[in-house]
């Protein structure tokens, strides 16, 4: 299975919109705990607006998203730390089950986790493949 990834730190909607149709992506899986954004056009309602003009479906996944101290640990540059809360993140039931889903939908339709950081290095959509799908073709797009 190949699954795509995709931060939009930097990119415009324009260029995030190219990446996904370049690489033939269908849906877009946001893996945000909270889909909102100061970078215009990126948060749910108006993202989902623009990828549906662009053929692209919208599917997001809360439960797959870093808990607000994940998310200060990254924005620190505390990997390890990161690390750690996510992994406990992944073990709460409505986390597993949305994992599973999000297998589901790769496998019927080539998809892209979303989220903002545009080196997947330093953002949890790497640990979440690392932990969901090890086997995974992962091909990380950049806008």
């Amino acid at each position: 299975m190949r699954i795509y990834t995709i931060g939009y730190e930097g990119a415009t909607m324009a260029e995030f919109l190219a990446a996904l149709a370049a690489a033939g992506v269908a849906q877009v899986i946001d893996v945000r705990a909270l889909p909102l954004s100061r970078r215009p056009g990126f948060s749910k309602t108006p993202l989902t607006g623009a990828l549906a003009e662009a053929g692209i479906g919208y599917v997001h996944l809360k439960a797959l998203g870093t808990p607000a101290a994940g998310r200060e640990a990254a924005r620190k540059g505390r990997h390890a730390e990161l690390k750690r809360i996510y992994a406990g993140q992944l073990e709460l039931p409505e986390a597993i089950a949305q994992g599973a889903e999000m297998l589901a939908l790769a496998r019927e339709t080539p998809s892209a986790l979303l989220c903002f950081e545009r080196d997947p290095a330093g953002c949890h959509r790497s640990l979440l493949l690392a932990a969901v799908a090890p086997g995974a073709e992962v091909v990380d797009l950049f806008a």
